[in-house]
């Protein structure tokens, strides 16, 4: 049952390719709900004096995106995913309080809590 010529494997190739480029465009448009919704709660904070940093609530997340997975991909693969996604998360927070609570060159509780 061997093939000739490599374009089956071609072909099968530029089609998961299509699939990745689909689920890529699905990702973007989750992450931008998720970057709104994390927008939305940085407005709240704000108005609410709530720290930007909250450890207990990104170990929330952590678990649920663990309970979540089922795979291939690895729990220490899908954290570090997860790692970076709250950071850039948490800088759009920071850039919806940080102009509205700056005073001169004065640090704040927030900025503090930003770098933990």
């Amino acid at each position: 049952m061997g093939c000739m010529s490599g374009t089956p494997r071609v072909m099968e190739i530029a089609d998961w390719r299509i699939k990745i480029d689909e689920l890529d465009r699905r990702l973007v448009e989750l992450l931008n709900e998720r970057a709104q919704a994390a927008h939305e709660i940085g407005k709240l904070k704000r108005n609410t004096s709530m720290p930007i940093y909250e450890p207990e609530r990104e170990k929330k997340i952590f678990e649920n995106v663990q309970r979540a997975n089922h795979g291939p991909l690895p729990h220490s693969e899908l954290r570090q995913v997860y790692e970076r996604i709250i950071d850039v998360m948490r800088n759009i927070q920071k850039n919806e309080i940080a102009p509205k609570i700056e005073t001169g060159n004065r640090h704040t509780e927030f900025d503090m809590e930003v770098n933990d």
